[in-house]
């Protein structure tokens, strides 16, 4: 059996979908990508073109997150996704998937 994805039409989403990001968790998780790809904060400053490291070490401590844009500079050189940067809350994932899951099975 094979899977067939549902497609959702904007008038059949009547409940609002939210999603909030953990800072602090994706700060952890963007060091532990820089280790992983043997990247320094000061090679990461390079590359997005900074004067200063100031703005990384804020998202490493989870003070701030990367803009959209500098989301896909890193995706890129740490060969991965957005998705995969990104540390959503898990209670609000589980209420999506629920919200979802109540749509499919309509």
């Amino acid at each position: 059996m094979s899977y067939k994805p549902h497609v959702f039409r904007l008038g059949q989403l009547t409940e609002p979908m939210y999603i909030s990001i953990n800072s602090e968790k994706t700060g952890a998780n963007l060091k532990s990508l820089f280790k992983n790809n043997g990247y320094s904060v000061r090679d990461i400053q390079s590359v997005m073109g900074f004067e200063n490291p100031q703005s990384i070490h804020k998202w490493l401590s989870g003070r701030s997150l990367p803009s959209l844009d500098n989301l896909v500079i890193l995706s890129k050189v740490l060969h991965t996704t957005i998705e995969d940067i990104l540390v959503v809350d898990g209670d609000v994932v589980f209420l999506f998937n629920l919200t979802w899951t109540i749509h499919l099975n309509r």
